[in-house]
């Protein structure tokens, strides 16, 4: 009797990595089309689906999330995105495989950070939406700031002032999650551009170290809205990431 061979372990966490669920989280004031790029080619391989944050704070937006998400999924998140997601980690680690976070700071909003953030929600009520999210992504930092802030536009026109008003807000009290990150035993890669002001380069860094298994990416020449300027670097970063071996804890 002829018996067919056992797959190896590695075969078989290949097999699991090609099919795990992807979650792609949006920053601030964006939806589905910030990962056109990435939502074409990553789903090639693999489940992928963007789920827009809802709810009035990061822990309600996780919260949400985890309700509706696969019981086992990799994490991406941009910006508010990435601060979601370093939420469903704190409280949900055992059902992420990996996660990747963009131009995310994991620390606290400082005060002087948050006040100016005050000026543009009372912008945004005062119906200058549009003016308040330049000043929040500046297009000096753009590595193509007429197509990025095109598209940018085109999202906040539909998103809407409440919906600004509400991200702001989350963005302004998120919490500290310095712990979470040295306790997040599972691949992580941090990623950002090298001309982000929001998020600097050396704030990378710092995740990158906190973290057991992470790995940093810096983007020459793109600022904070990575996959709308290097869509093509970014979506190859993130399909070497998500096609790496899994972790056996």
């Amino acid at each position: 009797m002829t018996r067919g061979r056992r797959p190896s372990g590695r075969g078989m966490r290949d097999r699991i990595t090609m099919t795990e669920p992807v979650i792609l989280l949006p920053g601030l004031m964006c939806d589905a089309r910030l990962w056109a790029h990435q939502l074409l080619h990553l789903s090639q391989h693999r489940p992928v689906m963007v789920m827009q944050p809802t709810g009035a704070s990061a822990t309600d937006m996780a919260a949400s999330l985890l309700d509706q998400a696969p019981s086992r999924f990799a994490l991406v998140g941009l910006g508010l995105g990435g601060t979601i997601a370093l939420e469903v980690l704190r409280r949900g680690l055992d059902r992420v495989s990996r996660i990747a976070l963009l131009s995310t700071d994991p620390l606290p909003e400082a005060p002087q950070v948050a006040a100016a953030r005050e000026a543009r929600m009372v912008a945004a009520r005062a119906g200058r939406l549009w003016q308040a999210l330049a000043e929040e992504y500046p297009p000096a930092d753009m590595a193509n700031p007429e197509g990025t802030t095109a598209r940018l536009r085109e999202m906040a026109e539909f998103l809407g002032e409440g919906v600004f008003l509400a991200q702001s807000r989350a963005m302004q009290r998120r919490p500290d999650q310095q712990k979470t990150l040295r306790r997040a035993m599972l691949p992580a890669l941090i990623m950002g551009g090298g001309s982000d002001t929001l998020v600097p380069p050396r704030r990378h860094e710092f995740v990158a170290k906190m973290m057991p298994f992470g790995r940093m990416k810096i983007l020459e020449g793109a600022g904070h809205l990575l996959p709308l300027e290097a869509p093509e670097a970014v979506t190859a970063a993130l399909e070497t990431f998500l096609r790496g071996p899994m972790l056996l804890v």
